[in-house]
């Protein structure tokens, strides 16, 4: 399998408007499964679709919300994308978009798909076009590009912004290293460095300053010069930078005052340097992660480390590594960890694996025992799988089983057929693996674990009630997909407040969690109300670990 995808890439390498095809390609088909079917995930992905939603409701693009409360954790630019996308599809006719959570996705995918190529055209400033393919393929099957590329929020385009930011700076540095010093340097690279600088700001502040600053000061570090920096039109680039993202962040503070900016820098990115919301590691925690998010490129990055250190003094290495290291460094020691943080700093190692590789240099040491992680993750993730929906849902999804033979077959060959002359067709071999893998997880598996998801059933059974406009307090469980599924007035109370709220008009349904059942009756008792259940329905609150069962209640009025 892996040789026919070489003869598909040797096609495809002649142009880079036929690469720029295949990969786009090859993004959807890694991408799209699961993408449309998979349920509105708790709780990240749903906040930001239902502050978006909120936004389109009110017509208000300037304030972000969660019903009543300010979110204010990030910029506006996510939420802008993710309106766009509603409002197009709603003006397409496209029957209730506003609760159609893969809309609010369709700008993750583009992100997506766009890091692949940018990553294939950073990638051409150091290998070869061949290269650059094999770099693009490699961020494709990223276990960790692909959770969020199905994912509504800000990391997938902000990737694209980094990436497009770093090719461009790639670019004016390695010109400076080799010499060429043109009469009238391009705006071509300046500008693409300083959008993508203000599209980053604009997704997610200013940690895209973060990267790209850790870059040039160790480059600057390394090389004890930044004379090159002259080249990238810093005034005029500043000044466009303030263009592009002043008009918002005028207009939120004239809205609420410094209070964007204290919840943002203060309120979230300050405080992540202690252990926010339970997500504290220890240093080291990314690398441990890395040989799971990073497949199938992790064991060929093992390969290549070796060689790329040894060659850490060329100019190309060198600035890949100081794209890599500093912020790899900073992530390590700072607290809070969560697995995509470093996602930005996956394409330079895409790069610097096919480096590698194109030169001939992997290790061929203990370090190729590491090419059965190829077959082994496979291997795992299904077994997992499986046993995950037979124990949630009883049934054995057989549908999913042809793909995941597959993954385990070419995962196989990776592995027995890896040799330093069969590194290329090996890797090819782990990322079919990885496509297979990615349809039979994300297209079948995930989306048949239903009981993972209660917010669309409770939602289906308020939508099929025979009255008009129904409204629902919900009393135990408060995850933010269940506003989202069910409207924004949805009100998050507890078992007394549900009790109270149901007393007060026709066609309200309580949504009470059984931990809540009892104080939802004693109050109903107080207060003489009676009431139905209308359905019940049972699952697994993933964020918390519990399984949880969600009883409608319906009130038949008072005594």
């Amino acid at each position: 399998m892996g040789r026919g995808l070489a003869i598909v890439i040797g096609f495809v390498v002649a142009s880079h408007l036929r690469s720029a095809l295949f990969l786009t390609v090859f993004g959807l088909l890694f991408f799209l499964p699961g993408f449309f079917n998979i349920p509105p995930i708790d709780r990240d992905e749903a906040r930001f679709a239902q502050a978006t939603k909120q936004m389109v409701e009110t017509g208000d693009f300037v304030d972000i919300r969660f019903q009543g409360e300010v979110r204010y954790k990030k910029p506006v630019g996510i939420y802008w994308l993710q309106a766009a996308a509603v409002e197009t599809a709603s003006a397409l006719g496209l029957p209730r978009a506003q609760i159609r959570i893969w809309l609010y996705r369709v700008p993750s995918l583009i992100g997506a798909i766009g890091a692949v190529l940018l990553t294939y055209w950073a990638a051409l400033a150091f290998v070869t076009r061949r290269g650059a393919i094999l770099a693009g393929l490699i961020m494709c099957g990223s276990v960790l590009l692909g959770v969020e590329a199905r994912l509504a929020k800000t990391d997938a385009m902000l990737l694209l912004t980094i990436v497009a930011a770093m090719g461009a700076l790639a670019r004016i540095y390695l010109s400076s290293e080799r010499g060429e010093k043109p009469e009238h340097p391009s705006w071509t690279h300046p500008a693409i460095f300083w959008t993508a600088i203000a599209g980053g700001i604009l997704l997610k502040g200013p940690l895209i300053l973060m990267f790209v600053g850790l870059t040039i000061g160790a480059v600057a570090i390394l090389d004890r010069s930044a004379s090159w920096l002259w080249r990238l039109r810093s005034v005029w680039g500043l000044m466009w930078v303030l263009v592009l993202v002043m008009p918002w962040f005028v207009a939120i503070f004239l809205r609420a005052g410094d209070t964007f900016f204290t919840d943002s820098i203060g309120g979230d990115m300050l405080s992540k340097l202690a252990a926010q919301e339970s997500h504290g590691a220890p240093p080291g925690t990314y690398f441990l992660l890395f040989w799971i998010t990073f497949w199938p490129g992790a064991a060929l990055a093992g390969l290549a480390a070796p060689a790329v250190w040894r060659a850490r003094r060329e100019p190309e290495v060198r600035f890949l590594l100081a794209w890599l290291i500093p912020s790899w460094v900073v992530f390590e020691l700072v607290l809070t960890k969560l697995p995509h943080y470093v996602l930005p700093l996956y394409p330079a190692i895409a790069i610097l694996s096919v480096w590698a590789l194109e030169r001939r240099v992997l290790s061929r040491s203990w370090l190729t025992k590491g090419t059965a992680w190829w077959f082994a993750i496979p291997a795992i993730t299904l077994v997992l799988a499986i046993v995950a929906t037979i124990t949630l849902t009883r049934q054995p999804v057989f549908l999913a089983w042809p793909f995941a033979a597959v993954a385990l077959i070419s995962g196989l060959f990776a592995w027995w057929l890896y040799d330093d002359d069969n590194a290329e067709r090996s890797l090819l071999n782990a990322v079919l693996a990885a496509l297979f893998l990615s349809a039979s997880v994300y297209g079948i598996i995930v989306a048949a674990l239903t009981p993972l998801f209660p917010s669309p059933e409770v939602a289906r059974a308020l939508r099929n009630v025979e009255c008009v406009g129904p409204k629902a307090a919900a009393a135990g469980y408060h995850e933010p997909s269940l506003v989202f599924m069910t409207g924004t007035s949805t009100l998050l109370t507890d078992g007394s407040g549900a009790a109270d709220f149901l007393s007060h008009g026709s066609c309200r349904f309580a949504l009470v969690e059984s931990r809540s059942e009892r104080a939802f009756a004693q109050r109903a008792e107080a207060i003489g109300l009676r009431y139905n259940v209308a359905t019940r329905i049972d699952g697994f609150n993933f964020s918390q670990g519990k399984t949880i069962s969600i009883a409608i209640f319906r009130s038949e009025g008072t005594r």
